[in-house]
């Protein structure tokens, strides 16, 4: 049996997904005609109070537009450092919209008024970029699926607003959030410009991300989408999927998280384990004990058929999703404890 926990991205369509793709009608997007993606589209806007939104190939590729959309030319996107839109996205800030990025270190990935009040350009200077972005993650990759609650937000945004601020929400494992913090989505679209939501990772999706926006987005988002290559054509099949997973996934996102807390503690016990990050939703991440190293840990546990993805010089992360099931975990919990070095 093999346990796959490199990503939640690696998850196979259920059987009930199968079925939605193969009924799902189809016609050409390019042209705004498939009925399906227009159907996801507008159900995705009207989750998160937001007037539109695009469907593309991937999270890379809506967080890159809505940046992209929010931006000129030499200005400058405020986000936490190890945010997946400056370390994970291949220099696309930079690539794409020609902005240069002010780096916050946060508490777990979540950064405050207080430290983007610090890092705001003088615009009237011209030895400087004009601030004019705040992006956030929700969740935070980087810090074990750290999260911010909805007050939280609402505190930066009005911050931004009086400051005259786009923002940005890189919403990768937006529902795992929710699942947490029971906010509703739909006050989201009070406290953000851009939205980017993955039905892909936790969702179970095959394929897809949504750009949702306000209104005065709408033309060049689509424009930003077709210079990026991101038209499909007919892409009902996918959105199918993706509204099926809307439809039926999100409310077992808890479980994923349950057994990703069995993981961390099991983790805690582990001789081969000197931290485990604190396990908030469905990431578990931590540092391997001294003398050892990543690759070193993860070749033992490919022995017993047990994946994961090496995600430092010191950082192994497992990621709980669909596809993981109770006999899988009691398999890594049983591997944990014997595994010996």
């Amino acid at each position: 049996m093999i346990v796959d926990l490199r990503s939640d991205t690696v998850t196979k369509p259920t059987p009930g997904m199968m079925e939605a793709m193969m009924k799902g009608e189809v016609g050409d997007d390019v042209f705004g005609e498939d009925p399906t993606v227009n159907a996801l589209e507008a159900k995705c806007a009207a989750m998160v109070a937001m007037d539109g939104g695009v469907f593309c190939p991937s999270g890379t590729m809506t967080n890159q537009i809505g940046i992209k959309v929010l931006t000129q030319p030499y200005d400058e996107v405020i986000c936490y450092k190890g945010s997946h839109i400056y370390k994970y996205e291949g220099g696309g800030l930079a690539g794409n919209s020609h902005v240069s990025v002010r780096l916050l270190n946060g508490v777990r990935g979540r950064i405050s008024v207080e430290e983007i009040s610090g890092n705001l350009n003088n615009s009237k200077d011209a030895h400087q970029a004009i601030t004019s972005v705040v992006a956030l993650e929700n969740t935070v990759v980087r810090e074990a699926g750290s999260f911010y609650s909805l007050e939280q937000i609402k505190l930066i945004s009005d911050f931004a607003r009086s400051k005259s601020l786009k923002m940005h929400l890189d919403g990768a494992r937006f529902f795992n959030a929710l699942a947490e913090t029971g906010d509703k989505p739909q006050d989201y679209g009070n406290y953000f410009d851009t939205i980017s939501i993955c039905l892909s990772k936790g969702l179970g999706a095959p394929v897809g991300s949504v750009l949702l926006y306000k209104k005065e987005f709408e033309f060049k988002a689509r424009r930003m989408r077709k210079a990026f290559g991101g038209g499909m054509r007919q892409a009902g099949f996918l959105a199918a999927a993706g509204i099926y997973a809307l439809d039926h996934h999100v409310s077992r996102l808890k479980e994923d998280h349950t057994r990703a807390k069995k993981l961390g503690s099991a983790l805690q016990q582990a001789t081969f384990v000197k931290s485990v990050m604190p396990v908030d939703t469905n990431i578990v991440l931590f540092e391997v004990a001294d003398g050892l190293t990543p690759e070193k840990v993860m070749a033992k546990l490919n022995e017993h058929q047990i994946k994961g993805l090496v995600f430092s010089a010191t950082e192994i992360r497992f990621v709980t999703h669909l596809d993981f099931t109770d006999t899988m975990l009691d398999k890594c919990l049983d591997v944990f404890s014997k595994l010996k070095f």
